[in-house]
């Protein structure tokens, strides 16, 4: 990634979903300029000081489910899954798939999103905190914990959120936004966050190159990610990687030799247990 230059570069390719099938839309239609409000304001705001050419963008999907609303106060669903490219090929990988319950904010005719990250906003501060995370996960995948000041970024803007809004902070047995980025944040996730590296830098990036090598390299990210899980009661962020990943780890060891493939499934069924019968056909 190369030096920023004085305009805002754009790190995202975004798409917005807007499903509003649970509320009547009839004086509500505002709610629709929602949609290409966050686009706009995803891909034109600058969250880094590195360019990202073209290819490197990081693909963003965002579907916004609007729960309920009263008046101008809405209840929403937030799903943001991402990809990034893998290098050497035409392919995109998987890197997230967060679904966030608890969003509530006011949204009116005449709202305006800001970029403040110092100012709580129940919008932009949520969009805010995403974009830290998404680029947080994306930089641990091309280097060793390289997703460090983001993650930090996060953290500041959730204890914003934590006296202010919905949804920074447990609830039942909702997980909250700060329990994420705490995690990430904790040194007894470090192992998790360098799979992450090992997978992505030196597993996919390389597999057309040497297949064998990069499936040693991604064995032993399962290792790590297996070593963070027994230091660790907290199962949010393995989550989110096993929700994107379990097909792609599947298929990467399908065609892999018999000793590399029983490997991987005894590794996997154990990491990842509540996923075994996807990975029952590495058996075979």
């Amino acid at each position: 990634m190369m030096p920023a230059q004085a305009l805002a570069q754009q790190v995202f390719n975004v798409s917005v979903d807007l499903n509003t099938s649970q509320i009547s839309t009839t004086d509500h239609e505002y709610i629709y300029d929602l949609e290409p409000m966050i686009k706009e304001y995803l891909e034109n705001n600058r969250w880094t000081e590195d360019r990202f050419e073209d290819v490197e963008r990081i693909n963003v999907n965002i579907q916004v489910v609007i729960n309920s609303v009263e008046d101008r106060n809405f209840s929403a669903t937030l799903l943001v899954s991402t990809e990034r490219p893998i290098f050497n090929t035409l392919q995109v990988t998987p890197v997230l798939v967060i679904t966030d319950n608890n969003w509530s904010f006011e949204f009116g005719s005449s709202t305006n999103l800001l970029h403040d990250t110092y100012q709580y906003d129940p919008i932009a501060s949520v969009l805010d905190f995403y974009a830290n995370i998404i680029l947080g996960f994306d930089y641990d995948t091309f280097s060793e914990l390289g997703g460090q000041d983001y993650f930090r970024n996060a953290r500041r803007i959730s204890d914003l959120g934590e006296s202010s809004g919905s949804g920074w902070t447990a609830s039942g047995s909702r997980r909250s936004r700060s329990d994420l980025v705490a995690q990430m944040l904790n040194p007894n996730y470090e192992d998790f966050r360098t799979a992450l590296y090992l997978y992505h830098r030196k597993g996919l990036d390389l597999f057309t190159q040497s297949p064998d090598e990069s499936r040693d390299n991604i064995l032993e990210a399962f290792d790590l990610i297996q070593q963070s899980q027994r230091r660790t009661s907290a199962r949010h962020v393995f989550e989110l990687l096993f929700a994107a990943k379990h097909r792609e780890f599947r298929a990467i060891f399908m065609e892999a030799d018999t000793e590399r493939r029983l490997e991987a499934y005894n590794i996997l069924t154990t990491i990842d247990d509540s996923r075994i019968s996807e990975y029952e056909r590495l058996q075979r």
